[in-house]
């Protein structure tokens, strides 16, 4: 039986909310081992002079601790 953490990530993109989920989970592999799931609780975009210029996806992670 593992035990599992879970934090809160941001990922963002200039392309779409996939771009932004996908990377954010790609970034925090590079620091955070045997990740489990990612959930996006929250779409959201920065939009400059009427256009939307960023797409950001709130997400949690969970990852298995070593013991």
């Amino acid at each position: 039986m593992g035990i599992y953490k879970i934090i809160d990530i941001v990922g963002t993109s200039e392309k779409s909310f996939s771009d932004a989920a996908k990377s954010a989970v790609i970034e925090s592999a590079k620091t955070v081992k045997k990740i489990r799931r990612a959930e996006v609780t929250k779409f959201d975009i920065k939009i400059e002079n009427d256009k939307p210029v960023l797409y950001r996806a709130e997400m949690k992670i969970s990852f298995e601790i070593d013991r």
